[in-house]
């Protein structure tokens, strides 16, 4: 056995700590700007000291009494790694990622524009490494050497986004996995077709699964909130990006971490790009279908997002 003060010396350098316990992540690293040019990025990083602050006291007040016990490669399970930038960027689907990914193949050097990687090759084509892949050495130095960064979006339009993407248009994977789950469990006298097919699923119907604690098909990361996607209050991100503002603040974190100077984040719409763009409005279209109980509950789903984030409750 290791003498008392050196075991602790080991533990509280070890990510294994995490799974023991952790009221709270290590302080705030400030930003490197010694990258950014012009007086323009003014307001936005005003914007992420707000933001970082938030958070910090968010997760200061509600994990007093938190203790963890997930092992600390599952809690970097969606982060991805880019070592030449020496950064590490947590996947929030439906809040940018697929242009992220796309950006991040640019800075490792796997592509030379950002404009060009199709879809498949941004999900399927396995480029880009994540951190549950390393070591927990290789974790941990990671984790406190490069810079960590997340984009978040409006709880409720990310889901309905979501359901958008996945149920109103043909998928081969979303509708025979989930669609035929859900018309079978929640939709009373369900046709035959539909049975067979899992196409069609109602957005009333995608909530009753969403909300059901015997759910007949698991969660997706699609609509997992990101408090369990992210761990906001045990992994401290130096960059909160918001959906909201997608465009400016991507292009000022590119800077931050000294991208070439002709890399700018993409402005197309990875798919569907003709439907359009999941707005307030779209979604207050979609939560008329439910009754004023079920909005309720789905806003309590999302209710840490809704918190850690600062977005106004529905």
């Amino acid at each position: 056995r290791l003498p008392e003060q050196q075991q602790q010396q080991q533990q509280s350098e070890s990510p294994l700590s995490w799974s023991r316990g952790v009221y709270l992540p290590p302080a705030l690293h400030p930003l490197n700007k010694t990258f950014v040019k012009g007086g323009e990025w003014q307001d936005i990083k005003s914007s992420q000291e707000k933001r970082r602050a938030f958070l910090q006291d968010f997760c200061r007040k509600y994990n007093s009494r938190k203790k963890l016990q997930t092992h600390p490669v599952h809690l970097v399970s969606r982060i991805y790694v880019e070592d030449r930038h020496k950064v590490l960027y947590c996947e929030v689907p439906k809040a940018g990622c697929s242009n992220w990914k796309r950006v991040l193949m640019v800075l490792s050097g796997l592509a030379a524009s950002a404009n060009n990687i199709s879809h498949d090759d941004v999900h399927y084509g396995k480029h880009l490494r994540k951190l549950d892949s390393y070591d927990l050495k290789g974790i941990y130095t990671r984790l406190n050497s490069y810079t960590k960064f997340i984009f978040v979006r409006d709880p409720m339009e990310r889901l309905v986004s979501a359901f958008r993407d996945k149920f109103e248009h043909p998928n081969s994977y979303y509708h025979p996995v989930f669609g035929k789950a859900i018309i079978k469990k929640y939709r009373q006298n369900a046709g035959e077709e539909a049975l067979k097919t899992g196409s069609g699923v109602k957005f009333k119907e995608f909530i009753q699964y969403l909300l059901d604690s015997h759910r007949p098909v698991g969660m997706d990361i699609h609509w997992e909130q990101v408090s369990k996607l992210c761990y906001p209050c045990l992994i401290n991100y130096d960059f909160i990006g918001k959906f909201e503002t997608l465009e400016e603040d991507a292009n000022y974190f590119l800077q931050l971490v000294g991208a070439p100077a002709n890399l700018k984040f993409p402005k197309f719409k990875d798919r569907h790009s003709s439907d359009e763009r999941t707005s307030t409005e779209v979604v207050r279209q979609y939560l008329k279908e439910l009754s004023k109980e079920k909005r309720q509950l789905t806003y309590d789903f999302y209710y840490l997002d809704y918190l850690m984030f600062n977005y106004t409750s529905p």
